[in-house]
C-alpha cells in the first residue's frame, strides 16, 4: 500500500465510500452479478458469488501492491451496497491517479450516487492528496459512460486505439479524460450544482 494513498472512509449526504473487503461480496453480488456493464470492463463476466469473490480478491491484491485503493459505495438511506469504485494507477511521484473500475447496481444508476461518489473521490484527491491530475478512462463503445464523464467537466484527452485486450479476445479502444488541479474549482462547482438539483 502506498504511503501517499491510504484506506479512508469518505461520507457524503447520500453515500458512504468505505474500503472494500471480502465482507462486501454478498452485497456486490446481489446488485452486480449478471449485469451488462461487465461487457465494457476488463474482468470478464461476473455471474455468480464465486465470480464476485474472485473479482474482489483480485482488486484487493492490487491494493496490497499499492497500485489501487478500492471502495464500496453504500447508499445511506437504504443501507444497501450500491456499487464499487476505486483509485487506480496511483503515481505518488507524479501526484496523479485514476478514478475508475466504477460500476453500480441498476437501482443506483442515473441517481445521485455516482455524482456524489465522484465528488467525494475527486475532493479527496485534489484537496487532501494534493493531486495535480486525475484521469478517468472508459471503453470507446460505452457512450453512456463518456457522456457522464463529460457532464462532470473532465476534459477529453483522446483515444488509445487497441489499448487493451478484453477477456473475450476483443481489442478495446479507451477514451481518456482528465481533470487537473487548476480545473478542480470549476469541476467541483459543477458537481455541487448537479447534486443540488
Amino acid at each position: 500500500m502506498s504511503d501517499w494513498v491510504k484506506p479512508v472512509t469518505l461520507t457524503g449526504d447520500n453515500v458512504r465510500l468505505e474500503p472494500m473487503s471480502e465482507a462486501h461480496v454478498a452485497g456486490l453480488t446481489e446488485i452486480g452479478a449478471g449485469q451488462d456493464f461487465w461487457d465494457f470492463m476488463l474482468y470478464g463476466n461476473i455471474r455468480t458469488e464465486v465470480d464476485m469473490r474472485a473479482w474482489v480478491r483480485d482488486i484487493l491484491s492490487r491494493a496490497e501492491n499499492g497500485t489501487d485503493l478500492p471502495f464500496v459505495a453504500i447508499h445511506l438511506a437504504s443501507g444497501r451496497v450500491a456499487g464499487a469504485t476505486r483509485y487506480l494507477n496511483i503515481m505518488p511521484k507524479d501526484r496523479g491517479l485514476e478514478v475508475g473500475g466504477t460500476w453500480y447496481g441498476l437501482d443506483f444508476q442515473r441517481t445521485i450516487v455516482n455524482t456524489e461518489c465522484k465528488y467525494l473521490l475527486l475532493t479527496h484527491a485534489f484537496e487532501v492528496l494534493k493531486c495535480i491530475r486525475v484521469q478517468i478512462k472508459t471503453d470507446a463503445r460505452n457512450v453512456r459512460s463518456q457522456k457522464a464523464i463529460e457532464r462532470l467537466g473532465a476534459k477529453k484527452e483522446g483515444v488509445l486505439r487497441n489499448h487493451m485486450i478484453l477477456p473475450d479476445g476483443r481489442y478495446r479502444d479507451s477514451v481518456f479524460y482528465s481533470v487537473i488541479d487548476t480545473e478542480w474549482g470549476e469541476v467541483k462547482r459543477t458537481l455541487e450544482e448537479m447534486m443540488d438539483r
